[in-house]
Order: C-alpha cells, then sequence, then structure tokens
C-alpha cells in the first residue's frame, strides 16, 4: 500500500500509511486501540474504500481488480459472528460454496481435525463458547487455502493450549503453503514467537517497524510487550521514530 488514508468527515483512521508484505511472510499489525488497524485491514479487503492512496495485491489493483484478488484471500476476525441459527457445519458448507472449495466434506473433515472442531460440527453456532466460535471462524478463514490471510486476534479467547496449537497449526499452514499472513494482536508473546515483521502504528500512522530482534534492540527492551507500551504511552518516541522511516 503506498500513501493510504482514510477519513470519516473530520476523522483521520488512516494517514498517509505505506508498507509492503512479502509473499510468505507472517507480518503483525500492531497498535493501541484507536490506532488504525482495522480500517487498514477493512481496506485491504475492500470493505472500506480509500479517501486516497493506493493498494496493490498479488500485482493487482485492490479496488479495480477486487474480483481477481478476493478469491486468494480471506479474514478471521473473533468479533464477527457467523449466522447464529446454523450449525457449525451448516455455516462452513455455505462458506465452502461461496469460495468454490472442491471436496467440501474432504475439506471440513480436515479442519474439524486440525482445529478440533469435531464435537461441536453439529451444534448451533450461538451454543459456542468463544473460544469455540475462534476456532470455526479461523476454519471459515482456511476454506479456501487462501494465499493471503488477515487474522484479527486469531488467537483471542482461547486457552494457552489451545492458543498454541492453533498457532502450531497456522504456522504449519503458512509454510506448507508458502502462504502470507498479516495479524493484528495484543498478545506480544504471540507476536515475538510467529512474526517475520511487525509494523506499529499509532493515531493513524506508522511510528516503527522491523523485525522483533530489531525493535528489542531498538528500545532496550526484553520483551514486545515492553516495546509495545514504550510506544503507545511515549508520543516523543512514536515521532522519533517516524522521522527514521
Amino acid at each position: 500500500m503506498s500513501g493510504l488514508t482514510k477519513r470519516f468527515g473530520d476523522i483521520v483512521a488512516v494517514e498517509g500509511i505505506s508498507f509492503g508484505i512479502e509473499q510468505g511472510m507472517v507480518c503483525a499489525l500492531l497498535g493501541p486501540n484507536g490506532a488504525g488497524k482495522t480500517t487498514t485491514v477493512a481496506m485491504l479487503l475492500g470493505l472500506v474504500i480509500p479517501t486516497s492512496g493506493h493498494i496493490t495485491i498479488f500485482g493487482e489493483d485492490a479496488r479495480a481488480d477486487r474480483y481477481r484478488v478476493l478469491p486468494r484471500m480471506n479474514f478471521s476476525s473473533p468479533y464477527v459472528e457467523l449466522p447464529q441459527s446454523l450449525t457449525v457445519r451448516e455455516n462452513l458448507t455455505i462458506y465452502a460454496r461461496l469460495y468454490s472449495v472442491r471436496n467440501i466434506p474432504g475439506r471440513l473433515g480436515a479442519l474439524a481435525e486440525e482445529l478440533g472442531l469435531g464435537a461441536v460440527m453439529e451444534r448451533k453456532f450461538r451454543s459456542l463458547s468463544a473460544g469455540q466460535k475462534t476456532r470455526v471462524t479461523l476454519a471459515k478463514a482456511l476454506l479456501n487455502e487462501p494465499e493471503l490471510i488477515l487474522l484479527d486476534e486469531p488467537t483471542a479467547s482461547l486457552d494457552p493450549d489451545t492458543a498454541d496449537r492453533v498457532r502450531s497449526m497456522l504456522l504449519a499452514y503458512q509454510r506448507r503453503k508458502g502462504a502470507t499472513v498479516l495479524l493484528t494482536s495484543h498478545n506480544m508473546t504471540e507476536v515475538e514467537r510467529i512474526s517475520d515483521h511487525v509494523i506499529i502504528m499509532r493515531t493513524g500512522r506508522i511510528v516503527d517497524q522491523g523485525t522483533p530482534a530489531q525493535l528489542l534492540d531498538r528500545y532496550g527492551h526484553e520483551d514486545m510487550e515492553q516495546v509495545f507500551l514504550d510506544i503507545a504511552r511515549n508520543s516523543d518516541t512514536a515521532t522519533r521514530e517516524t522521522a527514521k522511516l
């Protein structure tokens, strides 16, 4: 993306950001609440039209050629509910048809095994726990074996053991398929473990970026949580780091 900006009336949600993600990279997009992360992801998905700027995905204009781009992508968020009155199987079957997935029963079976969903496939979505819903939305995001996956808080509401298993599964998928992953997360341990690159936003702007190791060294901290707090709370640091980009 280049010079990407989104205004809602007098509010500037995203202001002139530019970055690229290489194929096969796991990139974390971080920032405090209101930083512009969700708006950025929504623009990538074509759900929100940028005020200005340009997005290219797979070498295609993301807006003009969105129907060539979108089938190769998918998205997951624990904050976006699937139809409540349908069972897990019914929900995933409908989405699989929308994505033109071949051998739908086989694909659903494989995902149910990978994400531990076998026991809930016939249950209505509204009856699931928060953690179970998170795993179902992840299954939805992997139905079409996407080349680009956008993940919003992929392990939200999961217990540590399940979260670890999900992270391992996502990394295995990413490496097997050579997929590119852009994720938002407030779990800094997760970010350190699985991210190749980190982009940090504050008040609609990119204030710093680099590998987790580079950011730890730059800020003189031992973990990414302290780096995050440093940037989120210190406007002088944010201004200084913006000048370096």
